[in-house]
């Protein structure tokens, strides 16, 4: 009898990763699944709105917003080669636009893409210290592309006498975010240790926020020195190939300008005229708000803020609302719908 409970036992709790996996996979679509059904209402307005703008110019914009991913593809292949890795530029496609997905189901200021890859990398057999890097540096570069079309936004704004406070304060949350980010790849490249103890003290003041709830510690404290000593040797060679990271600079520079082009189709297919300023500012504070706001990609507050800077940069405020709503549905549900479909694609692959 004991025998029999013990067989009974193992049986009930041997650890299965395949079916760990897809419990993940299921709970992902699930929280997909429950995020397009509370953003229906806005769905069907974005699609009533694209049915009134010219259907070439909406066409020209999906496509933009395609080879979008595939600029996100090449950032990540021209980081992963400062690292001497090889990977093709389709699959990083596919890993960028799932974690595109990830992030907007489960935003964290790009945390949850970033350990998706990670976690990716550990199920294919790659080193784990060098995709961490190469996400790491892939939204420091993110952010600091943004932040030349950022200032030359503000920019804009000042001329015409439109900073306000509030555009002033996300800008400084956007700074400190992507200080943040370069501050730990300095500290990673002049030590492990003081890397791990960075890390350590962030996942102490985490542990002490969600404490009250879990009960437990929910990061671990050892493995953040041991995953700072695995990134080691691959920051501290980054000063020495600093040139190369020029490149994928300039990649997201490039996809930066993809996404300003949507903007300029969507102004084209409504007829609304536009300038150089209008089209850098509304981009600017868009995907300013995109970033440091905590709901999935700014939902509910991109709607809302977009149109107001638009009007403020001398767009009549119904065709600002228009140009919004035309713009989000390119650059938030087709991203959605491409990343939940390369989502699957990642999965049944390792089935």
């Amino acid at each position: 009898m004991k025998h029999t409970r013990e067989r009974f036992a193992s049986r009930v709790f041997v650890y299965n990763p395949l079916d760990m996996r897809k419990f993940i996979f299921i709970l992902i679509l699930f929280l997909g699944a429950a995020f397009v059904y509370l953003s229906f209402g806005e769905l069907e307005s974005i699609v009533e709105t694209l049915r009134h703008g010219n259907f070439w110019f909406m066409l020209l914009a999906a496509l933009i917003q395609l080879a979008w991913f595939l600029m996100m593809g090449l950032i990540y292949q021209s980081l992963y080669h400062v690292l001497d890795m090889q990977e093709s530029v389709t699959r990083l496609s596919l890993l960028s636009a799932s974690a595109t997905f990830i992030n907007i189901i489960a935003p964290s200021v790009g945390m949850s893409g970033m350990a998706f890859f990670i976690a990716h990398a550990a199920r294919m057999g790659r080193s784990v210290g060098k995709v961490t890097v190469v996400t790491m540096l892939g939204l420091f570069l993110d952010y600091a592309a943004f932040l030349v079309i950022l200032t030359l936004g503000l920019i804009v704004l000042f001329r015409r006498n439109d900073l306000g406070p509030t555009e002033i304060a996300a800008s400084t949350v956007m700074f400190a975010i992507a200080a943040g980010f370069g501050f730990l790849l300095y500290l990673g490249s002049r030590s492990a240790d003081a890397l791990g103890n960075a890390l350590a003290k962030m996942a102490r003041l985490v542990n002490r926020v969600v404490e009250p709830f879990l009960h437990r510690a929910y990061l671990s404290e050892e493995r953040a020195h041991a995953f700072a000593h695995e990134m080691a040797s691959d920051l501290k060679a980054l000063p020495e190939k600093y040139q190369s990271l020029l490149i994928p600079l300039l990649y997201s520079l490039a996809g930066k300008a993809l996404l300003m082009c949507i903007l300029i189709s969507v102004f084209m297919a409504f007829q609304v005229p536009f300038t150089a300023g209008t089209i850098i500012g509304g981009f600017a504070i868009a995907y300013l708000f995109l970033i440091i706001t905590p709901t999935p990609a700014g939902v509910g507050i991109i709607e809302g803020v977009m149109p107001l800077a638009l009007s403020s940069l001398r767009v009549p405020w119904s065709e600002a609302v228009v140009i919004t709503l035309a713009y989000r549905g390119i650059t938030f549900w087709i991203p959605v719908a491409v990343g939940a479909a390369a989502f699957r694609i990642l999965q049944r692959e390792k089935e």
